[in-house]
């Protein structure tokens, strides 16, 4: 585990993203961002990754609203798929 300085603007999901897109993945169960008792941010990374995860969570900025819902999410909120909903539509 490496201590980062916490973003102002935290979004946990799209951190773990951003860290992806430049080689930095890590299991979003197992690995998530860490916030301890003290208020220190802490990801579980390998030390060779350090100096590239520090640029992307310095400057994270994460949104506090949730994307709205794909057709596929919404679709699976009454259990239908969109290959369902094709066939249902004879497509």
């Amino acid at each position: 585990m490496i201590k980062f300085d916490k973003p102002a603007n935290l979004n946990g999901s799209q951190l773990l993203d951003e860290l992806a897109a430049i080689g930095v993945v890590l299991d979003k169960l197992e690995q998530a961002p860490l916030i301890d008792g003290n208020g220190d941010f802490w990801l579980d990374i390998d030390e060779a990754d350090k100096a590239k995860a520090e640029a992307v969570v310095s400057a994270h900025n994460g949104t506090t609203i949730a994307p709205p819902p794909t057709i596929a999410d919404k679709l699976a909120s009454v259990g239908l798929s969109i290959d369902d909903l094709k066939s249902a539509l004879g497509l």
